[in-house]
């Protein structure tokens, strides 16, 4: 079974199948969303770089993502992985090509600007257990009003999830993920997938795929 890097809008819903996929098949999720936050979370210098630029709404340069993506991979060894938001652009395509060889699958998750949009501003994350909510979407909405269903904590939106910043991002990203796109699509490793559809039909496109 091949590695899968998902590329797409923010908030297309890749944390969600990555999860999906995470627990019935074993992979290990990684989401450079996380590897930042983790990064920010060991208070060094480095760490206020990353934390100032993201809280601006603009991407971290390629040499630190790289090195955090990097360190996790060795930390990880052959174990199949999800990248989730790498690669953002051409130069990191090529740098992780080195990495991969031939062994994945690219998906695109295809949603439009609007709905990404709303997807972000009404998202929410439980900051204890890091479970994700989004307030727009009847699936993946709490049980209780802002409670966690795991651990009842009260659910957060992140601090960069505010509609100037996600419009910064979005913009950001639409630059980059079509060249990206054209990418893998002229390689053959592309897959695009409805990410308006239910989920659940979502990840039954994505189980096929796998089947391949």
């Amino acid at each position: 079974m091949k590695n899968i890097i998902f590329i797409a809008l923010p908030a297309a819903g890749k944390g969600t199948q990555s999860k999906m996929l995470v627990d019935k098949y074993d992979f290990i999720h990684i989401s450079t969303g996380d590897l930042l936050r983790n990064a920010i979370n060991a208070n060094t210098e480095l760490s206020l770089k990353i934390a100032e630029t993201i809280n601006k709404g603009n991407l971290v340069p390629d040499e630190i993502i790289n090195n955090l993506l990097v360190n996790k991979l060795k930390e990880i060894k052959n174990k199949r992985f999800i990248l989730d938001g790498y690669p953002r652009n051409l130069s990191q395509a090529h740098y992780l090509e080195k990495i991969l060889a031939d062994n994945y699958w690219v998906i695109n998750l295809k949603i439009d600007y609007q709905q990404a949009i709303d997807r972000i501003i009404n998202r929410r994350i439980c900051p204890k257990c890091n479970r994700v909510y989004n307030l727009s979407i009847n699936a993946l909405k709490p049980k209780k009003d802002n409670i966690c269903d795991i651990c009842q904590h009260e659910l957060v939106a992140r601090k960069d999830d505010n509609l100037e910043v996600v419009k910064k991002r979005i913009a950001n990203t639409i630059e980059n993920i079509q060249e990206l796109l054209d990418y893998y699509q002229k390689n053959g490793k592309l897959k695009t997938i409805n990410g308006n559809d239910d989920y659940n039909k979502i990840f039954y496109k994505i189980e096929k795929l796998l089947e391949e």
